[in-house]
């Protein structure tokens, strides 16, 4: 590996939108986030499926059986 051409890694801080910090390792040194583990939905267990056009109804409609069919 060549010498003195990789950016130096260490700590840094990362603040979220929601407040949350926390410290982890990059070549930068501080960090800002709009989401964290700590507010999105996905981690904080608040998300929610929504099927606001009908997609999956307009989808049965269109296929039918065919979709089951085509799983075997």
């Amino acid at each position: 590996m060549k010498k003195n051409i990789h950016p130096k890694y260490g700590p840094a801080t990362v603040t979220c939108s929601c407040g949350n910090v926390f410290e982890t390792n990059s070549t930068g040194k501080d960090m800002h986030v709009n989401t964290c583990s700590a507010c999105h939905p996905y981690y904080t267990g608040q998300q929610t499926f929504i099927d606001t056009e009908g997609r999956i109804d307009s989808f049965k409609r269109r296929y039918g059986d065919r979709a089951k069919s085509a799983k075997k």
